[in-house]
């Protein structure tokens, strides 16, 4: 069974960076989305970043929009997230997961397969 792994996730200063990444046990998602979500305690699980793995074409949240990059490397079958001007706001658990093109890039139940999950802490 294909499984996502995530890591890169600490804490930091605000102003810092951080880089997620999220490998896959194997090489099956030309055909996805693969997307960073994030949840912080207390509320519901958004939408942080998403990456067509066939196109390269990139989504972003508007919160995250011009602070985060996210890329794909094939030969490594890994999705990095590139975090830069972190703020307090974005403390929470990332999660990175892949949907089948054709869902909703957007929403967490379009996703079909996830990781565990990599706490990322921001102080200010």
């Amino acid at each position: 069974q294909v499984q996502l792994v995530e890591s890169g996730g600490g804490l930091v200063q605000a102003g810092e960076s951080l880089s997620l990444s999220c490998a896959a046990s194997e090489r099956a998602f030309s055909r996805y989305y693969m997307g960073w979500f994030r949840q912080a305690p207390g509320k519901e699980r958004e939408f942080v970043s998403a990456i067509n793995w066939g196109d390269g074409s990139t989504y972003y949240a508007d919160s995250v929009k011009g602070r985060f990059t996210i890329s794909r490397d094939n030969a490594k079958n890994t999705v990095i997230l590139q975090m830069n001007s972190l703020k307090p706001e974005d403390t929470a658990v990332y999660y990175c997961a892949a949907a089948r093109l054709g869902y909703v890039y957007f929403k967490s139940d379009s996703y079909q397969l996830w990781g565990q999950g990599t706490q990322v802490t921001v102080s200010s």
